[in-house]
């Protein structure tokens, strides 16, 4: 009779000599490994938003270009006001708007008519408020002593000529379409969309909408990382969905070399008989990372394509989305042109209990709620509704632990990744 191993009953019990890639041995091997995959254009600034700048913006002028009024008021030489408690001034004819300069020098002694945004006249670097001004038509009184410099903005107080306004490999935002707006910046030149494949393997997959027969499911994998992809800003490619073969899985492999700059599958990235993802990128000597120290997850393979960067993440799709968050994005992010990112994270108290295994990274996931984070019902890999419950994830390191309520744990919203 054949004498059976000790029970372990843990699917992350290594085979001996066989080591796990912690988490972040993982993120520093594809920080290194990944380059921008895509070329550079100029577009305009109404279609900038959200893509990747390919260089470092610099102003070309200032911000604003002259000192000007910040306010309603009156405009004089401060220093006639910083030490004297009531200050009576002759008023100029005329004013001086935005878009619309004064245009003559206004003596010591004198004072003009000023509206918000208005050049500042020679003669003039200080406004007081018109609400705190007695004026008739020749002069003006009020009270002191005001600060020279009050209620005025001063050239390049903002933004000044020759300052780095954004990086390259910054993803923009609409706000920072109206820095660049503000100094006269009309176009800038952005890396054009990393186009992404997204594939599932298995033959136990069909389309939503098909009928299922037994030992059969829905590929809910695919529509899940389209979306996320798509919500990214990447260009999506849909390859469909390849069966347990390794000749029809290199078709479509060489299929996206050719039509992608990077690829992300699911299924077939572990080491079983029909696992055909992570064996064709061994076998094509790419093979970079697979069984990570990550739970859920494990089974991710890693590698090049004929150039092609592919992503093998795990069938399940928690395991897929946790992944996909985790290593994927990042990764695409530095592709894409961008910079590396990790996520923000917040400390919470944790209103849970779990006692957590040493040896691997795992992210329940949660949400806050009360200020606490809560965790779904069940860690099974199974149950997809619990991707839809929560709203980021809590991060356990690899030493074992226990969490009480009321301890702090690591939080980060879906937002962040």
């Amino acid at each position: 009779m054949i004498a059976p191993p000790p029970l372990r009953d843990d699917c992350f019990a290594l085979p001996p000599g066989v080591d796990w890639l912690s988490v972040e041995f993982a993120l520093e091997l594809l920080r290194n490994a990944m380059r921008p995959k895509v070329a550079t254009m100029c577009v305009d600034l109404g279609v900038a938003t959200g893509r990747i700048l390919a260089e470092d913006i610099t102003a070309s002028e200032n911000s604003p270009p002259h000192a000007n009024s910040a306010i309603d008021g009156y405009g004089y030489l401060g220093v006639q006001s910083e030490d004297r408690d009531v200050i009576c001034l002759s008023l100029m004819q005329g004013r001086a708007a935005a878009g619309h300069p004064f245009g003559t020098p206004v003596p010591e002694g004198y004072a003009v008519k000023v509206l918000t945004g208005a050049i500042l006249p020679e003669g003039v670097d200080t406004v007081v408020m018109q609400e705190d001004v007695s004026a008739d038509s020749h002069e003006i009184a009020f009270r002191g002593p005001l600060k020279a410099g009050k209620n005025t903005r001063s050239v390049g107080e903002d933004i000044q000529t020759g300052q780095v306004l954004f990086g390259k490999g910054r993803k923009i935002r609409t706000s920072d379409l109206a820095v660049l707006a503000s100094v006269g910046i009309s176009q800038v030149t952005v890396y054009q969309p990393l186009r992404v494949g997204i594939l599932s393997t298995g033959d136990e997959l069909i389309e939503p909408g098909e009928q299922a027969q037994v030992g059969q499911i829905y590929d809910a994998n695919r529509p899940m990382l389209i979306g996320q992809m798509m919500q990214l800003g990447y260009d999506v490619l849909d390859m469909g969905r390849a069966d347990d073969d390794a000749q029809s899985l290199r078709f479509i492999l060489n299929s996206a070399a050719d039509r992608c700059d990077a690829l992300i599958t699911t299924g077939g990235a572990s080491a079983g008989e029909e696992d055909h993802m992570s064996a064709l990128l061994r076998d094509s000597g790419s093979l970079e990372m697979w069984r990570i120290a990550v739970k859920p997850g494990r089974p991710m393979a890693m590698g090049l394509w004929s150039g092609l960067p592919v992503f093998g993440l795990p069938g399940n799709p928690v395991a897929a989305m946790v992944c996909a968050l985790v290593f994927t994005q990042p990764a695409l992010r530095t592709l894409a042109g961008g910079t590396w990112k990790m996520p923000q994270s917040f400390d919470v108290a944790a209103a849970f209990e779990k006692s957590k295994k040493p040896g691997r990274r795992e992210y329940l996931r949660a949400r806050i709620r009360k200020g606490c984070a809560e965790v779904f019902r069940s860690e099974g890999s199974g149950r997809i509704t619990g991707l839809s419950w929560a709203e980021g994830l809590v991060e356990l390191a690899e030493p074992a632990h226990d969490v009480k309520i009321g301890d702090k744990v690591r939080y980060i919203p879906f937002s962040e990744f």
